[in-house]
């Protein structure tokens, strides 16, 4: 069982982020939020697969004015992403914006992160200050270690809002490189007593970012850090999604949606067990309930795999065991594995 480390809790657009919620998953369009039908559909995706925070990019003017038209034809809350320019921040609460990513630092002088700060607190809407260790400021001590930087850079952001009474605070620190940012959110963890939002920042594609991704966040969370994450992708953000909620499962910190144990395949398998495992995969996206199942290539672990899922099956030479929830219930011919198998599924889903 981990033990989180507690954190004050703050509340973006209902959703209740620290003080020992359940993590959030998190993700980022990818669309032109310019393009109001496009950044709507792209967050209804993002909805139906359990994204639970969007942060979109405003850029500008005509961005920040969009986010009123997308509020509102959305559920889940959205985060604006600013940078430089504290007047987009300003429409962006305007619209009604339910959380900020921004780092007053890099916004003005001070009477403009007071205007921003005095805005979203009248308004309860959360700053993430986000540092990434790709854009620290000049200022920063180059003879510390990176991971210390990026604390320094962090600290004096928080203490910036907190001379504004301003506490509706959240806080990153992002690297490409997964030991320092292990060592950064490790380091700020014990010095500040606010939600922490994990990510590896610039992760790269699926096959290398997801991995890069889960040995990072995965990390993190097994030593109770963490209050949301966003797996980072070169990729559509579901995929960042469905990554996240596995890093979450593997740990038995959150349950969404169903779990596939499948073989690895070797020279045991007598069937098509990679094809099989894809296939269930493929009809499991469509299923909500946290269900687990088991595609099994062989009598060795077979069974026993097999045995332990909700629903499984075990294969052979040409016929297969199905087991449901540790019993034998049918053995099947080749051809009819995967219908057999997804109908078993679907007797356990509710209201079947």
């Amino acid at each position: 069982m981990v033990k989180r480390r507690f954190s004050r809790p703050i509340n973006i657009g209902g959703v209740t982020v620290g003080g020992g919620a359940p993590i959030v998953v998190q993700s980022m369009t990818n669309t032109d939020t310019r393009n109001v039908p496009a950044t709507i559909n792209q967050i209804k995706e993002l909805e139906e697969c359990g994204c639970e925070l969007v942060r979109v990019a405003v850029p500008d003017q005509e961005a920040a004015q969009a986010l009123t038209s997308i509020k509102k034809a959305i559920a889940i809350p959205v985060i604006a992403d600013i940078h430089f320019d504290y007047r987009l921040a300003l429409q962006a609460l305007k619209a009604g914006i339910d959380g900020l990513r921004l780092n007053p630092g890099n916004i003005g002088t001070r009477d403009r992160v007071i205007a921003v700060a005095k805005a979203a607190k009248e308004q309860g809407v959360p700053i993430r200050i986000g540092v990434n260790q790709g854009s620290l400021p000049k200022t920063v001590n180059p003879e510390l270690p990176v991971a210390q930087q990026m604390v320094e850079v962090a600290l004096e952001q928080v203490r910036l809002l907190e001379s504004l009474d301003f506490e509706l605070i959240k806080l990153s620190l992002k690297a490409f490189d997964v030991p320092t940012t292990i060592e950064a959110y490790k380091l700020i963890a014990e010095r500040m007593p606010y939600p922490l939002h994990l990510g590896i920042t610039e992760a790269g594609t699926p096959r290398r970012g997801v991995i890069r991704s889960a040995v990072g966040i995965g990390t993190l969370l097994y030593l109770g850090i963490g209050d949301t994450i966003r797996v980072s992708l070169s990729a559509h953000p579901r995929e960042e999604v469905f990554a996240a909620y596995e890093i979450l499962k593997s740990l038995d910190l959150r349950q969404h949606g169903p779990v596939l144990v499948s073989c690895p395949s070797c020279g045991r398998a007598e069937v098509d067990i990679i094809g099989l495992a894809e296939a269930v995969e493929k009809r499991l996206e469509a299923i909500k309930p946290p269900i687990k199942v088991a595609v099994m290539g062989c009598v060795v672990n077979g069974p026993g795999e097999a045995r332990d899922a909700d629903v499984g099956i075990a294969c052979g030479k040409g016929r297969g065991v199905i087991f449901r929830k540790g019993q034998a219930v049918r053995t099947v011919e080749e051809a009819e594995f995967l219908e057999a198998l997804m109908a078993e599924v679907e007797g356990l889903l509710p209201g079947a």
